[in-house]
């Protein structure tokens, strides 16, 4: 959970506006593989045209994303070049309720609440952000574009200590695209391990090659942004206030 950011504690106070989060390892999660334009199956019935947070998901990436190795070159479809980041995946979580209201939990739940750049009711905080994902000894890191396998709100699991409440297909925890798939060695219901990450801390690698939505290609989309520049104001001030004080003490 969150933790609680420091009041000021008079007129003169500043505070630390961005930190560096450590976030926690969720270990063992069974990874299932899910793709943009799945149709829906008895077993999965909600297609992936649209997701969570994107009612025209798979036009704005461009396509089908193609699972069939086959039908891939390198991390992404032979069929054209993908319009947003072919390395993303799916938690059982939803921040918001709708367009206009956040879970009530949000506030609370998310570490990096304080942070988001669009503070407006109903705008979510979660699509985008950044995850490693270790599997045999190779990591990989993906962008959190849509919500399950099978559950929106299980908080508890996602940014708590609890396992997956899903049942189904072995307990899955988290879906993956047919990129992470592919640079993992991962075949579906395999075990990862999972932890969100700052996106400062993410290096290059095929993730960082496509998508609008990719900071990497628009630097202006790094979710921590505006945190980091309101950081450096901060350290700004700090300076400022301590000549102040130097030279008052003179």
């Amino acid at each position: 959970m969150r933790t609680p950011t420091a009041r000021p504690t008079g007129r003169a106070a500043v505070t630390n506006p961005f930190t560096t989060i450590r976030y926690p390892w969720k270990k063992n999660i069974t990874a299932t593989v899910f793709w943009i334009g799945e149709r829906p199956t008895p077993r999965n019935p909600t297609p992936n045209h649209a997701s969570s947070w994107d009612t025209q998901w798979q036009l704005n990436y461009g396509g089908f994303d193609n699972p069939d190795k086959s039908a891939r070159i390198g991390y992404r479809p032979k069929a054209f070049t993908p319009r947003l980041n072919p390395f993303y995946v799916a938690l059982p979580y939803n921040d918001c309720i709708n367009h206009a209201v956040h879970r009530p939990e949000a506030s609370e739940v998310i570490p990096w609440w304080n942070r988001r750049p669009d503070k407006r009711p109903g705008k979510t905080s979660c699509k985008g952000r950044w995850l490693q994902i270790v599997h045999n000894g190779k990591v990989c890191y993906a962008q959190w574009e849509d919500c399950g396998p099978f559950t929106t709100d299980d908080w508890q699991y996602v940014f708590g200590n609890k396992p997956p409440k899903n049942s189904k297909n072995n307990g899955a925890g988290i879906d993956v695209s047919p990129a992470v798939r592919d640079y993992l060695g991962l075949t579906s219901h395999e075990k990862v391990h999972w932890r969100f990450i700052d996106f400062s801390r993410v290096p290059r690698g095929p993730w960082s090659q496509y998508g609008t939505n990719n900071p990497f290609i628009n630097p202006k989309l790094d979710p921590d942004l505006k945190a980091k520049q309101d950081y450096m104001l901060y350290l700004r001030k700090m300076r400022d206030r301590t000549y102040q004080q130097k030279n008052v003490s003179r």
